[in-house]
């Protein structure tokens, strides 16, 4: 059976659990800059560079993957949110991309492996892509807005790079997410398509949108419809939302995508929005609570956690939904869409 059947067959029995974030766990193991670098021969400070962990903690990211495993999760995402040349670049390593990214996926294929052949639950492992800290859609100099620090060719052939690595280490998807700029997630997906012809395979992909302010638009400007008309065309095996806010903040936008996307809705939100100090408060009980409200109103097809949700929300989330049944997937009206910062839509 092939992935994407296995998937569908996943999300028919009820609504999948993801995992939650890596940067909150690995932030409470009080990891300093030796524990980064490890045998590393580099001349930049590594503390903060989660992504290298995999070379040089490989024990303490599979800990993380077996906590979110224990706390219900079924899809379970790479630590590779920033394992691109240009992020990677920050930290002098863009020439250890490749090995970052397939020791990354080879840590959480064993971890999900392993506990298949315990416990015979299908699992599925997800190639996490953020999106870079450089964007196609704007300028950083506001004297200059036709300027750009990359350009199309260029972000695409770093994503292929990572893809090719993560490809190589046995993941199912690609997890494009955080999606701030629509322009940088279709190079990711155009790069996934390549991947995919270059091996004669298909590589599913899964696209999340970030949203930067409570009207519901990301950094480059689209709204919610806008972002799924711009990438409907490459037939994800999810679509929805992560980051941006906490689950009631995020509720009005879950609902307009919901109610549009004729593909299955993944959201992961934040544990609420944070304090004075940039710490996350809201207790896993919160937010399962949030979450089931979704759940009841048939909004979602998948749910997980992103920036301060641990194992704990995790496994309230799956406690929350284990008894409730998945969004229906609407059907698409047969109209011509088109989208720039919104959407129009017509007959």
């Amino acid at each position: 059976m092939s992935v994407r059947a296995r998937f569908a067959a996943a999300l028919a029995a009820g609504i999948v659990i993801k995992d939650g974030p890596y940067g909150t766990a690995i932030q409470g193991l009080g990891l300093g800059e030796a524990d980064y670098r490890g045998n590393l021969s580099v001349n930049h400070d590594q503390k903060g560079n989660n992504d290298i962990l995999n070379l040089t903690r490989p024990d303490d990211v599979a800990g993380v993957c077996r906590a979110y495993i224990e706390a219900g999760a079924v899809l379970l995402a790479t630590n590779t949110f920033n394992a691109n040349a240009i992020s990677q670049a920050d930290y002098g390593l863009e020439n250890r991309v490749r090995d970052i990214n397939l020791a990354a996926a080879r840590i959480i294929r064993g971890e999900v492996d392993a506990a298949r052949a315990r416990d015979g639950v299908d699992r599925f492992v997800a190639g996490s892509l953020g999106p870079t800290n450089k964007t196609l859609s704007l300028s950083p100099k506001v004297e200059d807005p036709g300027f750009r620090e990359v350009d199309f060719d260029g972000v695409k052939a770093v994503y292929r790079e990572q893809i090719d690595a993560l490809l190589d280490g046995g993941v199912d998807f690609i997890l494009i997410e955080t999606v701030f700029d629509t322009l940088n997630a279709k190079a990711a997906a155009f790069a996934a398509a390549e991947a995919g012809e270059a091996r004669g395979v298909d590589v599913p992909v899964m696209l999340s949108m970030t949203l930067t302010d409570l009207a519901g638009r990301n950094l480059s400007g689209q709204t919610v419809e806008a972002f799924w008309t711009s990438v409907m065309h490459a037939k994800p095996v999810t679509v929805g939302l992560n980051c941006s806010f906490g689950a009631t903040e995020l509720r009005p936008h879950v609902q307009a995508l919901s109610a549009l996307a004729d593909a299955p809705l993944m959201v992961y939100p934040n544990a609420g929005l944070p304090n004075a100090f940039g710490d996350y408060d809201e207790l896993p009980e919160t937010t399962a609570a949030l979450i089931r409200d979704w759940a009841e109103q048939g909004l979602i097809n998948a749910i997980g956690g992103c920036c301060g949700t641990t194992p704990a929300h995790i496994a309230a989330m799956a406690h929350a939904v284990r008894d409730l049944p998945p969004r229906k997937i609407p059907e698409a009206a047969p109209l011509l869409r088109l989208s720039g910062l919104e959407a129009f839509a017509f007959a």
